[in-house]
């Protein structure tokens, strides 16, 4: 890669108890790229997230953050107003149960909005228009855009986290298990809708999934996990296809032979 790196990870430790979650780990996203975490549960991927994104601070180690403007920010050292205005523009995050994200008892429309108007926008009629326009980008129908989340399938509102999220145009977004829970079907068309709109908008996604699968289909680079450190990373097709560390061998094996 030439050119600058939009968020770097360096030394992150972080250990729970006696138990590390993470054990020096480095990483490194560039812009419109999607890195894929993948290891089986207890790994650390969901942790790395985390700490990654803000929401939970390592023992010790470094992430950072380049803005529009090329400066670099030590995440963790930002003041926590400044983070949450982060997290409203320049980064989004699409949870494994979208109810973490959309409020229930707002429309459609209104879940949508709601991040536009965290921004300062204040129109009515181009709140609805943008809200209208992201809800046909993700597939559902704009005659729902009154209803409430709670009539929506699982698809559907995964959907519509996903609408809210990217209305802002964000440049890095971190999703924690996108597809998981959901039907084959519903997976398959989810996973669509989320490579087309990555790849158009050219956003910076780090994915966490404990599916090969997806990642093959998804990411650009992987990085896998065993018991708190990343044991291998590169180009997605070149670790599955040809995988170097034991664990990951076990991992594909066991796709495989599934």
């Amino acid at each position: 890669m030439t050119e600058p790196t939009l968020l770097s990870g360096r030394g992150l430790n972080l250990t729970f108890g006696t138990i590390p979650a993470l054990a020096d780990v480095d990483v490194d996203l560039w812009p419109g790229e999607m890195l894929a975490i993948v290891g089986e549960s207890g790994s650390g991927k969901t942790t790395l997230l985390n700490v990654l994104s803000g929401r939970l601070a390592p023992d010790s180690g470094t992430v950072w953050y380049r803005d529009p403007a090329d400066r670099l920010h030590d995440v963790h050292a930002m003041p926590a107003p400044a983070l949450r205005t982060l997290h409203r523009s320049d980064w989004g995050f699409v949870h494994q149960d979208p109810r973490q994200n959309l409020r229930m008892t707002v429309s459609a429309g209104g879940n949508v909005g709601e991040r536009l108007m965290a921004q300062g926008a204040r129109h009515y009629g181009d709140i609805r228009s943008a809200a209208l326009d992201w809800l046909e980008q993700v597939e559902i129908d704009a005659n729902r855009i009154d209803d409430l989340p709670r009539t929506f399938s699982g698809g559907m509102l995964q959907r519509l986290q996903i609408a809210r999220t990217l209305v802002t145009h964000p440049r890095l977004v971190f999703m924690d298990e996108p597809t998981g829970g959901l039907d084959v079907s519903v997976q398959a068309r989810l996973l669509d809708l989320i490579r087309s709109l990555v790849t158009r908008l050219r956003i910076a996604v780090v994915l966490v999934t404990h599916d090969i699968a997806v990642a093959r289909l998804l990411a650009h680079r992987i990085a896998v996990m065993q018991r708190g450190r990343i044991v291998e990373t590169g180009l997605t097709d070149q670790v599955l296809d040809d995988p170097r560390h034991p664990y990951t061998q076990l991992l594909v094996s066991s796709v495989l032979n599934a």
